[in-house]
């Protein structure tokens, strides 16, 4: 297992988080993220996960998505990158781009990310993932992700 470097600013552990879930590496996301950490969703319909609290409960929510999800990311496309007041934030506005395993349909999946480093970990995640557009590339209802 890789150590942790806590320099690392938030474009590189953007860069990591996406080599991570490119590969479906769970280790590598249970590094990214620290034992405080909270993985928000402000965009969720009733019944999904909104708020995921702890290092634990992020990987084991993430974890299941790549077991159970038959989506699948090739790369990511980076519309922009935002630098914030707190050199620990950053915003990103990108598209995760990728493949249903079903059905072998592709899919660009877009969303925007307020990501917040401490120590070179993600300390705070806001993820404004577009739930519908992720729910017809899994080939599912919308409430159906959670």
């Amino acid at each position: 297992m890789d150590p942790i470097d806590p320099t690392a600013d938030p474009r590189d552990v953007l860069e990591q988080c996406r080599r991570a879930a490119v590969n479906q590496a769970v280790d590598a996301v249970r590094r990214l993220y620290a034992l405080d950490a909270v993985h928000e969703f402000p965009f969720t319909p009733p019944g999904m996960a909104s708020r995921l609290t702890g290092r634990d409960e992020i990987v084991g929510w993430i974890a299941a998505g790549w077991r159970t999800l038959p989506l699948r990311y090739e790369r990511y496309r980076t519309l922009a990158i935002h630098d914030t007041r707190d050199p620990r934030t950053i915003i990103v506005e990108q598209e995760a781009i990728g493949r249903n395993t079903s059905t072998g349909r592709e899919f660009a999946l877009p969303n925007i990310v307020v990501l917040t480093v401490r120590d070179g970990q993600i300390a705070h995640l806001r993820d404004y993932v577009n739930v519908l557009v992720a729910a017809d590339a899994a080939g599912l209802a919308a409430d159906a992700l959670g």
